[in-house]
C-alpha cells in the first residue's frame, strides 16, 4: 500500500479522495491554485503545494507543476479525481516515467476509450451493443449523406474527441445535415483542437443508463449495477439514481453481465463507467468514462462498496477485493448536484457563503467542500456539493430527499436547491417516467 498520495484535483472530489486516504492510513498532499488556498481539502491535507494561479491551464492542468509537487513531497501516487487530467493518457504516461503511480486505468485504455470512434469499435469487438452509425470518421458530406440514408433520420453528429455536449448537433432531415456537420466540426476544433466527427442514429426518447465497473488489471472485473442519469440540462447530468426505475431485473442483469465480461476481456484496471442510451428495451453504447464519476456515491450507497478505496487498493497492485457473486444491491439512492447557480436562469453565482447547514439523519450523505465563510471562486465548475439519500424503496428515498432539501441551507449565493425542491413534486419524477429531454422541456415551460 502507498504511504503518500497526491490529490490532483479540487472541490468536493478532492475532499472525497482525502477521506478515503485517511481511512487507509495514507498521508495526503493537496495541490491547489492560489484561488483555492482556503479550500477544505487543503486545510485537512497533511501537506499542501500551490501549483499556480487560478486559471486551470496554469494550475490543475499544469502537468510539470503537478509532477514537481510529487517530487518535492515524495508522493508515490496521484489520484486525479474526475475532470482536469483524469482522462489524459499522456499524464498517466508521464507519471509512470517518473516512477509515480497513476490511480486509474492504463494509458492505453484511457486513449482507446477516450476516442469516441475507437471506443465504439472496441465496444463492438467486446460484444457491447452500439447505436447504429458510421463505422469511422466522417470525411465528406457525400459520405455522411449515404450513411444517414442507410440508418435513417434524425441523425446525431458528434465530435470524436468530445464531451459535455460540445461538438454535438442533430440533423432532423437531409436539409439539416450539411449545417450540422459544419457547425459540429467548427465547435469540435475550437473546444478540443480536433475536428474529427462521426455519426449515430438519433434516438428520440431515450434514457441515459450507465453501468459502473471496476477491474484489477489482472482479469478480474465486476459490475456494480446501473445508474439512471436521464435528468440532464444541456447534456450535463443534474439528478442521478440507482437502480433505474425504467429497468427490470432481467434487463439490468443482462447489461451488467455483458459489460463485466467485456472488462474482463480488456483486463481493465480501476473504476470506469460504460454509458448507454436505452430505448424500447434496447441498450446502445455511447461512451466509456475511464475514471471515477461525479455520481459514484449512489452506487456506493446501494452496494456498500467504497469505490475510491478500491481504486487505491487496485493501483497498489492488490486484486479486486470481491467477486461478482459477492456484490449485493440494497435499496434505492438518489443524488442531486448542488451548483452555485441561479435555480431558474442558471447564471453562475460565485461569492462568499454566509451560512451553511447540511442536512443529516439516516441514509443521508453530503459530499461538499463548502462551509460558512468560504468563497466560491469564479474560475471553475459551479458544482459545490452533492446531496445523496438512500432508503429501502424509491418512494421512501423520494420522501427522504424532500425532507433533506428542506433542511439544506446555503446562504450568500444562489444555488440549485430550489430547483430540486420543485422537481420532487412533479408526477413524472415521482413515477420515474422521464427521459433525457424531460428536464429541458420542463424548464422551457416554467
Amino acid at each position: 500500500m502507498f504511504d503518500k498520495i497526491l490529490i490532483a484535483n479540487r472541490g468536493e472530489i478532492a475532499l472525497r479522495i482525502l477521506r478515503a486516504c485517511k481511512e487507509l492510513g495514507i498521508a495526503t498532499v493537496a495541490v491547489h491554485s492560489t484561488a483555492d488556498a482556503d479550500a477544505m481539502h487543503v486545510k485537512l491535507a497533511d501537506e499542501c503545494v500551490c501549483i499556480g494561479p487560478p486559471k486551470p491551464a496554469d494550475s490543475y492542468l499544469n502537468i510539470p507543476s503537478i509532477v514537481a509537487a510529487c517530487e518535492i513531497t515524495n508522493a508515490e501516487a496521484v489520484h486525479p479525481g474526475y475532470g482536469f487530467l483524469s482522462e489524459n493518457a499522456r499524464f498517466a504516461e508521464i507519471l509512470e516515467e517518473h516512477k509515480i503511480t497513476f490511480i486509474g486505468p492504463t494509458s492505453e485504455h484511457i486513449r482507446t476509450m477516450g476516442d469516441k470512434i475507437q471506443a465504439k469499435e472496441t465496444a463492438v469487438e467486446l460484444g457491447i451493443p452500439v447505436v447504429p452509425g458510421s463505422e469511422g470518421a466522417i470525411t465528406s458530406l457525400d459520405q455522411a449523406e449515404e450513411i444517414a440514408e442507410e440508418i435513417g433520420y434524425p441523425i446525431l453528429v458528434k465530435a470524436a474527441a468530445g464531451g459535455g455536449g460540445r461538438g454535438m448537433k442533430v440533423a432532423e432531415t437531409h436539409g439539416d445535415l450539411a449545417s450540422a456537420l459544419s457547425t459540429a466540426r467548427a465547435e469540435s476544433k475550437s473546444s478540443f483542437g480536433d475536428d474529427t466527427l462521426y455519426m449515430e442514429k438519433y434516438l428520440s426518447l431515450p434514457r441515459h443508463i450507465e453501468v459502473q465497473v471496476i477491474g484489477d488489471g489482472q482479469g478480474n472485473a465486476a459490475h456494480l449495477g446501473e445508474r439512471d442519469c436521464s435528468l440532464q440540462r444541456r447534456h450535463q447530468k443534474v439528478w442521478e439514481e440507482a437502480p433505474s426505475p425504467a429497468l427490470n431485473d432481467d434487463e439490468r442483469n443482462s447489461i451488467g453481465d455483458t459489460v463485466a465480461r467485456a472488462m474482463q476481456k480488456m483486463k481493465y484496471r480501476g473504476a470506469g463507467t460504460v454509458e448507454f442510451l436505452y430505448e424500447g428495451g434496447e441498450f446502445y453504447f455511447i461512451e466509456m468514462n475511464t475514471r471515477l464519476q461525479v455520481e459514484h456515491p449512489v452506487t456506493e450507497m446501494i452496494t456498500g462498496i467504497d469505490l475510491v478505496i478500491e481504486q487505491i487498493r487496485i493501483a497498489s497492485g492488490a486484486p479486486l477485493s470481491f467477486t461478482q457473486e459477492e456484490v449485493r444491491f440494497e435499496g434505492h439512492a438518489i443524488e442531486c448536484r448542488i451548483n452555485a447557480e441561479h435555480p431558474t436562469t442558471f447564471m453562475p453565482s460565485p461569492g462568499k457563503i454566509s451560512q451553511f447547514h447540511a442536512p443529516g439523519g439516516l441514509g443521508v450523505r453530503v459530499d461538499s467542500g463548502a462551509y460558512a465563510g468560504y468563497t466560491i471562486p469564479p474560475y471553475y465548475d459551479s458544482l459545490i456539493g452533492k446531496l445523496i439519500v438512500h432508503a429501502r424503496t424509491r418512494n421512501e428515498c423520494l420522501m427522504r430527499l424532500k425532507r433533506t432539501l428542506s433542511e439544506f441551507v446555503i446562504e450568500g449565493i444562489d444555488t440549485t436547491i430550489p430547483l430540486f425542491s420543485q422537481l420532487i413534486t412533479e408526477p413524472d419524477i415521482v413515477n420515474g417516467s422521464y427521459d433525457i429531454h424531460w428536464l429541458e422541456n420542463y424548464l422551457k415551460k416554467h
